[in-house]
């Protein structure tokens, strides 16, 4: 099982790495914004995380770290 962190006050919401996820298991919070009054990205299904690094690959931002 992978572990992935967030900075999510770097994340501005553009939902690229929530596209990226070939499980799906990423979504923008609906319920928190960070300081820029952005919703952050968070991992909805962390037991079914592969640590593939897509979402990490596609965010412009470098906003996750995936560690395996």
């Amino acid at each position: 099982m992978a572990k992935l962190t967030f900075n999510e006050e770097l994340c501005k919401g553009c939902g690229l790495c929530v596209n990226a996820c070939p499980k799906g298991l990423l979504a923008l919070s609906q319920s928190r914004l960070n300081q820029k009054g952005h919703t952050p990205v968070e991992l909805v299904k962390p037991d079914e995380c592969v640590g593939c690094a897509s979402c990490a690959l596609m965010c412009p931002d470098c906003v996750i770290t995936v560690e395996r």
